[in-house]
């Protein structure tokens, strides 16, 4: 009788106590900093129907980076590859009874079928933090989501030297993404850079797009990403509310955190 290989699937982590230990700052850190900005946290199932994402995360995560399968049902069924699909499915289902503005977030895990490689897994955790149905101010609210991000970096000990807040604005004038730096440069934000070729994967975003970067030239890849995405419940069949949020990966974060040897690392 053949052994069974102890490997976890490819693509995929055990977690040792000490990595928990590691997994936990992680976690905690980002839950501290949402829960000063008075962001709550949700979640929900990591099975979805496949049709929540054929329509706006972009053909190559629904047919190329995605766990699909067949149910017992006779249904398509895909373990979440994002989140922000499933928020959006959670508004528009009780959004008559939801007060808003809200203030969510969450820390999913979430499954791509992608080549493992440095920064990359076919299964990590990532803290998404979304800011729903605030329209009065466009700018101040998209200042809020990466001064955010821009506290978590800062929380785990880096200096604005370490990383920058890459901006682009596909549907505006640069005008737009000037008066949102100086917006940012009043809290201290002056690690900005306007990126032109900036352009995250999924078709669902509207507005302002970012990234945090690692400036470190041995580690030089995005940890954070987010951006505007007013039109999303279309596709549940509800008016449009508007929407901000961004997501930030473990993997890529405890890389950071080890080049820079901060936190566990330090």
């Amino acid at each position: 009788m053949s052994k069974l290989d102890t490997a976890p699937y490819k693509g995929v982590r055990d977690f040792y106590p000490e990595d928990m230990k590691i997994e936990n700052y992680i976690f905690n850190t980002w839950r501290e900093v949402a829960k000063e900005f008075n962001y709550q946290e949700y979640n929900a199932s990591p099975l979805e129907l496949t049709e929540i994402y054929t329509e706006k995360s972009g053909n190559e995560i629904v047919n190329e980076q995605t766990f699909t399968f067949i149910d017992r049902g006779g249904r398509s069924v895909t373990l979440r590859p994002e989140m922000t699909p499933t928020l959006a499915r959670m508004i528009a289902a009780k959004r008559r009874s939801l007060v808003f503005p809200l203030r969510w977030y969450s820390i999913p895990n979430l499954f791509r079928y992608e080549r493992p490689q440095k920064g990359r897994r076919r299964e990590h955790y990532q803290l998404n933090c979304d800011l729903i149905g605030i329209d009065n101010n466009t700018e101040e609210n998209d200042a809020e989501i990466i001064r955010i991000a821009h506290k978590i970096m800062h929380k785990f000990g880096a200096e604005n030297k370490d990383f920058e807040v890459r901006l682009n604005y596909p549907n505006g004038s640069p005008d737009d993404l000037k008066s949102l730096i100086e917006r940012l440069e009043k809290d201290g934000i002056t690690n900005t850079k306007i990126d032109e070729t900036l352009a995250r994967g999924q078709a669902y975003y509207t507005g302002i797009v970012f990234e945090i970067f690692d400036t470190d030239a041995k580690n030089p890849r995005a940890i954070a990403g987010g951006g505007r995405y007013d039109n999303l419940l279309e596709i549940f069949g509800v008016e449009s509310i508007p929407m901000v949020g961004f997501g930030m990966g473990d993997v890529t974060i405890r890389d950071f955190l080890e080049a820079h040897k901060l936190g566990p690392y330090a």
